[in-house]
């Protein structure tokens, strides 16, 4: 007889999206304030205080057509 176990993981991808159309492209002052936004959210989720760092790969930027994408992901255990 086998001896293993399985597990099944939701993961869930939490998205900001900065509008950065040409021919300007996105405002430093959005990309802040979006990414404060991000950064809030994440240590929210984890429960981290604001006066600890965050790992260098918290946050993840993307870059679309026409956007910026700021995210992370999650994944929790389903059973």
């Amino acid at each position: 007889m086998a001896d293993f176990t399985t597990e099944t993981i939701t993961r869930t991808v939490h998205r900001w999206l900065i509008s950065a159309a040409e021919p300007w492209g996105a405002a430093a002052a959005e990309i802040g304030k979006t990414w404060a936004a991000a950064e809030r959210a994440y240590r929210q989720h984890h429960d981290i205080p604001q006066d600890q760092a965050l790992h260098d790969d918290a946050l993840r930027f993307h870059t679309r057509d026409d956007q910026i994408v700021i995210e992370y992901i999650t994944e929790t255990p389903t059973n």
